[in-house]
């Protein structure tokens, strides 16, 4: 599914278009080689200017599925219901931005931004929404930089042209992160996140006998999504939606919801 607007990204930062072609450099950075910087815009001012969905309602729609089949995919695996509550808690919590990029990648849903000024009637059905109090969060949107990091990611995706399985298997990759910190049981969840690495090594060398680079095509593409903030996708594609809710809370009861 796919959507669009006028883009203030590709509207205002032609150097944007740059990042996006920067394998290289993250192939380095995975295999622990000597740093390099990334090259800079030199619009900085325009990268740092603040944006909003270009057609919200139908974009958040999309977005709310995709986060729906997200998290269904997460309470569906096995592996994940046999760990202990607080450890799914922390990991739903650590990951689940993550894994929804890599649905909308998935379910082939793109989207464009705009300047908030044109987002204005939104804005006011938003800030009137059971009237205003003193308490109430601002509504904050995130960078044209930020935006930009998830619209590369699933270009890139996209590129690659990653099959359904391989999606399984880098979810399962994101999902079990032993990183995580206050796990209970993070030898384990190491243990899940190798079978999932290794099941995924399987599969594209076995599909993909004469595309050798492709395996590590997949993996810098899961490597950018580290550089991808949680915050950054709640404001783009939540807030409008659930307004002061924390985010968190909503998911909970997402996966503990039969």
């Amino acid at each position: 599914m796919a959507f669009s607007s006028h883009s203030a990204l590709q509207r205002k930062c032609h150097c944007e278009k740059d990042k996006m072609n920067q394998g290289s450099i993250l192939y380095h950075i995975l295999n622990r080689k000597r740093h390099q910087h990334l090259p800079t815009c030199s619009c900085k001012h325009e990268s740092k200017e603040k944006v909003a969905l270009g057609s919200p309602y139908v974009a958040c729609k999309a977005a709310s599925e995709v986060l729906l089949k997200t998290v269904n995919f997460i309470k569906n695996l096995p592996s994940f219901r046999g760990l202990l509550q607080p450890d799914q808690l922390l990991l739903l919590e650590n990951c689940w931005a993550a894994l929804f990029v890599l649905g909308l990648a998935q379910e082939g849903v793109d989207f464009e931004v705009i300047e908030p000024s044109r987002t204005s009637i939104l804005k006011e059905i938003l800030t009137n929404r059971e009237g205003k109090g003193s308490d109430e969060k601002t509504i904050t949107e995130p960078s044209a930089a930020e935006v930009q990091k998830v619209k590369s990611f699933l270009t890139n995706c996209w590129s690659i042209d990653i099959s359904t399985k391989e999606y399984v298997y880098l979810k399962g990759i994101v999902l079990f992160s032993p990183d995580v910190s206050g796990l209970h049981s993070p030898q384990y969840i190491l243990c899940l996140q190798q079978e999932a690495e290794r099941a995924l090594t399987e599969y594209t060398h076995s599909v993909h006998l004469r595309d050798t680079s492709r395996f590590n095509q997949i993996l810098l593409a899961l490597t950018s999504l580290k550089s991808i903030n949680t915050p950054v996708i709640t404001q783009l594609f939540f807030r409008p939606l659930i307004g002061n809710v924390e985010m968190n809370a909503l998911l909970m009861e997402m996966l503990y919801t039969s």
